[in-house]
């Protein structure tokens, strides 16, 4: 087994969390170096875009989310074999980036500049792309995203979900994924009772 190296803020969300989740269910080592936001400044300068997650693979340094999450899920068991199914869970993982990347720029502003962005996304891309989640998990059997278990794609949304629920995003209303995908809620609270996840989150609140 390779020795690898994940680096991300210090926080249980965001971008690093579906391939921690990943790694951990599949029982594979890993060093998950965690730090502080104001230690971004620093750890930024090397890497290769200045930006976070990164994946340190005997010693060679690999970026960009999805493409860490699929290795992941590889080495983990948790990305499928066939063509078709990984078509499938790769279409819903990079779905939630896109959204991800139009919410993006709105944590560089304040006030009424991003009380507009979000309600603009609220009202505009987030009912499209949470709808379009619902309807594939539903279309391919309304448990889980691709392969008729658990891949990545699940971890994604997961992740997705729990953040827009979680009222830390100003201006995002927390019954938002209830109101327009109601089958999403459902499927993050079966996928957080997974046992290996359920494990995961308890380490941390024993602290």
């Amino acid at each position: 087994m390779p020795q690898l190296k994940l680096s991300y803020f210090d926080m249980h969300g965001g971008r690093a969390e579906p391939v921690r989740l990943a790694l951990h269910i599949g029982g594979v080592a890993f060093e998950d170096h965690r730090f502080a936001f104001p230690e971004f400044a620093e750890v930024r300068k090397a890497t290769p875009f200045g930006q976070v997650p990164t994946l340190d693979v005997d010693g060679t340094r690999f970026t960009q989310s999805d493409a860490l999450l699929r290795y992941a899920g590889k080495l983990a068991g948790l990305y499928p074999t066939d063509p078709l199914q990984a078509l499938y869970c790769d279409e819903v993982t990079y779905v939630v980036e896109e959204a991800g990347a139009k919410m993006g720029p709105t944590f560089r502003m304040s006030g009424e500049e991003q009380k507009a962005a979000r309600l603009a996304l609220v009202n505009g891309s987030m009912p499209v792309y949470l709808g379009w989640l619902q309807q594939r998990l539903q279309a391919q059997g309304g448990e889980y995203f691709s392969d008729g278990r658990l891949t990545v794609a699940d971890l994604k949304v997961f992740i997705d979900v729990r953040a827009l629920n979680s009222g830390r995003f100003d201006h995002v209303p927390t019954d938002l994924v209830e109101r327009v995908a109601p089958a999403l809620n459902a499927h993050m609270q079966r996928i957080g009772e997974t046992p290996a996840i359920k494990t995961y989150y308890a380490q941390f609140a024993a602290k």
